[in-house]
Order: C-alpha cells, then sequence, then structure tokens
C-alpha cells in the first residue's frame, strides 16, 4: 500500500501504482482536505461571486451561477469537457494519471470533499479505470479534456476497461457494488484542473529512459569490442576536466562493462588506430547529456507531482482562495520536450554504430555482418530500419511547447501543449528501444566473426543472454522477430544479468 500525501510521491512509487499497487491517503493529506472542504462550504454562505465555485468557467467566469444550480453546474462542466479523441492511454498511464490527480488534491489546496478524492482512490483500488483519450489537451488549463474522461467515470458515466474491452462504467459499478461519485460546489473543476495526463505519461517514459540508459552504454560496449576499439577515453582522468555528471557515469559505466583489457583487446593491442570514430569515443559525451537531460526531466516532473495545479486554490489559514495559473503545462512541457531531443540523440549516436558495423571499410568485418554475402543480405537493411526510426525521431523531436492556440475565446490565450510532448516523447522512447535492440542484433552478430576470442565480462554476459534466445545468423531470417526478442529480454533480465558480471550501472 502506497500512501499519498501531496508531498512524497515520486517515480518509483508511481511506477508500483502504474503497475497495480494500491494506494492510500495518508492521515495528513485527510486532515488538510477536510479542512480545505470546511472552508469553502463556509464561503459558499456568503454573498461573494468565487470563480469555478458559484460561476461559470473560462470566458464564463463573470456568470453568477444560482445555489440550486451549482450540482448541474458540475455535471454539465464534466460531459461538456469530455472532447478527447484518439487511442486511449494505456491502463498503467491511467493508473498513473488517477494516482497523480489524487496525489494533487491531497495536497489540500483544492476545497474538494474527502469523499471525492477517497472515490479516485476506490477506483484504483478496484482496477476500476476511465477509457481516456489521448488526444484533445493543449495542457492550460491543465489537462482539460483528459481529466474530464476520468472524472466523467467518477459520476457513473463513460467507459471504463474490462481486460481489452471498454465497457459502460455503470455496469461494472453494479457489478461490484459501489456508487458513483455525486459532484458538489467547485468539485468538477477541482478534478480537471491541473497537468497530471502529461506528467504521468512524462513519468512513466522517464523509467523506460533510464533503463535506456544503461541499455544504451551496454550497446556502446559490445560495438567497441566488435569494431576493436579503444577503452583510452574512457579514462577517469577526462571526465575530471568537464564536470558533468553524465558524461562521468557513462566513462565508469564503459570501464565497468569493459574492464580494462579483453582477449579482443589484447589482440588489437599493437594496432596503428590512434582514435575511433566519435560514435565510439564520445559515448561519454552523448551518452551522459542523454543520462543528465534524464535528471533534469525527472526532478521538474516529481516537483510537478507533488504540487496544487488547481484554480483557483484555497488557503485555509491565510483566509484566502486565489485565482492563478499553476494549472499551466509550460515547466512540464519543456523538460519533455527537452528530453524527446536528447532521447533523439541518444539513438542516433547507436544508430551510427550500426553502420559502422555492416560497413567493412570501418569494421573489417564481412560485409552487412552476412557469411556468404551476396547469397545473403545480412543486417543490411536492419541498418536501413534504424535510420528510418532515428529519421522518425527527428521529426518528433521538433518541440511542442514553442506552439500556442489562444482557446476559450482568447481568455486562455497561451497553452503549454504539454501533452502532446508527452505523447511524442513515448513515441521517441519506442523508437529509441527498437534502435538499441538492433544495435544489440548487429553488433552481438559481429563478435561471433572474432571468435575464438572472448570479450570482456560484461560485454560476454550480455552476448551469453542474448545468444540463449537469438542464435547467430548463419544466413538470411527476419530479423523483425530477431529485433522484438531482444526487445523484451531488454525489457527483462539483461540488465540484471550484466550488472552481476560487471558492477551496478549508473544513470
Amino acid at each position: 500500500m502506497i500512501e499519498l500525501d501531496g508531498q512524497s510521491l515520486n517515480l518509483i512509487k508511481l511506477m508500483a501504482i502504474a503497475e497495480g499497487e494500491k494506494v492510500a491517503l495518508s492521515s495528513e493529506a485527510k486532515k488538510r482536505i477536510v479542512e480545505s472542504r470546511e472552508y469553502i462550504e463556509k464561503k459558499l454562505a456568503g454573498e461573494d461571486a468565487i470563480y469555478g465555485v458559484n460561476t461559470g468557467f473560462g470566458a464564463f467566469s463573470s456568470v453568477r451561477i444560482s445555489d440550486q444550480d451549482i450540482e448541474k453546474l458540475q455535471v454539465n462542466l464534466i460531459r461538456s469537457h469530455c472532447t478527447g479523441v484518439g487511442d486511449p492511454f494505456t491502463k498503467d498511464q491511467t493508473r498513473a494519471i488517477m494516482a497523480l490527480r489524487a496525489n494533487a488534491l491531497a495536497t489540500g489546496r483544492s476545497g474538494i470533499r474527502l469523499e471525492t478524492v477517497e472515490k479516485i482512490l476506490e477506483f484504483l483500488n478496484h482496477d476500476i479505470l476511465p477509457v481516456i483519450p489521448q488526444q484533445g489537451s493543449v495542457g492550460a488549463s491543465g489537462d482539460l479534456a483528459p481529466l474530464s474522461h476520468l472524472a466523467l467515470a467518477l459520476i457513473g458515466e463513460g467507459q471504463v476497461w474490462q481486460g481489452e474491452q471498454q465497457v459502460e462504467v455503470s455496469d461494472i459499478l453494479k457489478q461490484k457494488k459501489i456508487e458513483p461519485v455525486v459532484l458538489k460546489a467547485k468539485e468538477g473543476l477541482s478534478l480537471i484542473n491541473g497537468c497530471q495526463v502529461m506528467t504521468a505519461v512524462g513519468m512513466l517514459a522517464v523509467g523506460t529512459a533510464i533503463r535506456l540508459a544503461k541499455a544504451v552504454d551496454l550497446a556502446g560496449a559490445i560495438t567497441l569490442e566488435a569494431l576493436q576499439g579503444t577503452r583510452a577515453a574512457f579514462d577517469p582522468l577526462i571526465p575530471e576536466t568537464r564536470k558533468h555528471p553524465g558524461e562521468a557515469k557513462t566513462a565508469r559505466n564503459l570501464l565497468k562493462l569493459l574492464g580494462s583489457t579483453s582477449a579482443i583487446a589484447e589482440s588489437h593491442a599493437d594496432c596503428s588506430r590512434v582514435q575511433d570514430a566519435y560514435s565510439l569515443r564520445c559515448m561519454p559525451a552523448v551518452h551522459g547529456a542523454a543520462k543528465d537531460a534524464i535528471d533534469r526531466a525527472l526532478e521538474t516532473l516529481e516537483i510537478e507531482a507533488n504540487s496544487s495545479t488547481d484554480n483557483p486554490l484555497v488557503f485555509v489559514k491565510e483566509d484566502k482562495i486565489l485565482s492563478c495559473g499553476n494549472f499551466h503545462g509550460e515547466p512540464v512541457a519543456f523538460v519533455l520536450d527537452y528530453l524527446g531531443i536528447a532521447m533523439a540523440a541518444m539513438s542516433s549516436i547507436a544508430e551510427c554504430r550500426i553502420e559502422k558495423l555492416i560497413n567493412p571499410a570501418m569494421s573489417g568485418l564481412p560485409a552487412f555482418l552476412a557469411k556468404d554475402g551476396g547469397l545473403n543480405s545480412g543486417m543490411m537493411i536492419v541498418q536501413v530500419s534504424a535510420a528510418s526510426l532515428v529519421s522518425e525521431n527527428k521529426i518528433l523531436a521538433h518541440p511542442a511547447s514553442v506552439d500556442s492556440i489562444p482557446t476559450s475565446a482568447d481568455k486562455e490565450d497561451h497553452v503549454s501543449m504539454g501533452t502532446i510532448a508527452a505523447r511524442k516523447l513515448q513515441s521517441i522512447i519506442r523508437n529509441a528501444e527498437n534502435i538499441v535492440a538492433m544495435e544489440l542484433l548487429c553488433a552481438t552478430q559481429a563478435l561471433d566473426f572474432l571468435k575464438p576470442l572472448e570479450p570482456a565480462a560484461g560485454v560476454k554476459a550480455a552476448y551469453d543472454r542474448i545468444r540463449k534466445e537469438v542464435s547467430f545468423a548463419e544466413e538470411d531470417r527476419v530479423f523483425a522477430k530477431d529485433i522484438e526478442t531482444i526487445k523484451e529480454i531488454l525489457r527483462g533480465d539483461l540488465m540484471d544479468v550484466v550488472e552481476k558480471a560487471s558492477g551496478s550501472l549508473e544513470y
């Protein structure tokens, strides 16, 4: 059970929730929520117009709503804002979205009732997951459209997942004997104001990026051994002259994976090559910069995960209800775009190494790593596919956050497009994962041509694990199957196996 307190939700906890861990509110969070709601109820008894409490929304903020219509206002808000289209978010992303929304409300700045926040957790703990379309958010006032689809399920309307089927939530609630929530004043707005969709998608993408940041070091190390490169560029003296943390981490990783030497390295110790190509020599700089981007993105996203993003915000002790712009997604949008650029570049250098492996002028190995080349094409089109993904990533890496379109009759005149940035990032990372799998396929094929010479221990551990399921290509076959298999090994135990042989790797 993970407690949500509005202050300490991090990537590790969010990933656990996304994978099915149950959640509850901390006692302190409950206290804050109750105090905030009591303050709102007190204000409702007065005559003041308070945005989102007894007024319309957005451009209708000047329209006063009568007391008898306040509950209808909440339902109208949720229904009218359910305008999402496109493929739905995955179930793990949906669980993360729900947890982040509840955690934002746990800060006690929204004036929402405790039972409404607990309804989100009841749905989450019973695996009642709303179908939330991916498209339709401009990232301010937060993720209005997708979060409205979440809220719609809470009031007993719309669709949820049952296995792989989309079914009416009303049917599931009857089966599980769970009552939908009846929204009171301000609660509709409190459920949909904020950046939890872009943050959830972004944080889960960071989890994958961390794994890839280690895996790309491994792929690069295997390629360096196969291309009979030098370890000199990873000497710990070098990062001391340039204090980027990621560069030092990457150099340490590569030396752990490669060791001080190997039978392959000793076989070419006297060769005349002074320097390797950039894609080998500059791995600490490029892979390291990607690691630094991951760190910066994660720092921002974890701040966002524990922030109050409603409008207006309730400050009980200060006796204030303040309209604000905390729902604006720009802080998240910027780092998601930045991370997308970094992951695109990280996968681009991996493709450069694939090209070196298949090019006999650079590798000294058979062309395209093919046995009986001509009859067999070998890894020729593996590199072509990697190049295609790299080119696609270049397009996807164009920042979404530089765009803005005025909305809501120009009341909401500058928006972040942060959810588009998050969706692009997940596509970039999927492509990067495939490119790394392609490099692993080619690099292990190349090692076989150097036999009986053995690579370093960390490299050998990876080679042996991959060879359990993907054999040396004696002749052409459907390499798409090999790429998919290696990707699943990469998602599975590959890095654990490697770290047992070489020591823990850093990201």
